[in-house]
């Protein structure tokens, strides 16, 4: 009798560890995010005077980006989306060359997304999240006559704004 009680306490304990267990973890891409401008590979004259990024976990697995970009001259330009991370196309709203973005986040740490504007794939641009959360690495894939291109631009987290 001890150790059919004993069985069955364990048995209920194991059918609602699930519902007990820790809710999974915020991607540690979730915050604002400020683009180190000298890491890019272009003149400096070229280059935007400022490019801050914000990532946000939206309702029913949806995920939230905003870009705000300073480019070179001064002009300003922003782009906002909230997209489901299945790969499934979203519109995007703002002044920057995009209005439909694809996402998916094969691993908390990494976010995918495919940009496309007036029906023209733009490019692709991976982020990643280092290990200690700091430095968040964007790797941008595009075609510039005929020919890929990689590009590879570094963020750093602002600081309070998580």
């Amino acid at each position: 009798m001890t150790f059919n009680f004993a069985a069955l306490l364990t048995a209920v304990a194991l059918i609602g560890a699930p519902a007990a267990a820790a809710p999974p973890t915020a991607s540690p891409l979730v915050g604002e995010w400020t683009l180190d401008v000298a890491t890019l590979p272009m003149p400096p004259d070229a280059r935007p005077q400022r490019v801050a990024l914000a990532f946000r976990d939206a309702p029913d697995g949806k995920w939230s980006t905003k870009v705000e970009i300073v480019d070179a001259k001064g002009t300003r330009l922003h782009s906002a989306s909230t997209v489901a991370l299945d790969g499934t196309p979203g519109r995007a709203t703002g002044t920057y060359w995009v209005d439909v973005i694809a996402a998916k986040m094969p691993a908390p740490n990494v976010l995918v997304m495919q940009f496309v504007y007036e029906g023209i794939p733009r490019s692709t641009r991976v982020y990643s999240v280092s290990a200690d959360g700091a430095v968040l690495t964007e790797t941008e894939v595009y075609f510039r006559d005929g020919a890929p291109v990689l590009r590879t631009a570094h963020f750093t987290r602002e600081k309070g704004k998580n």
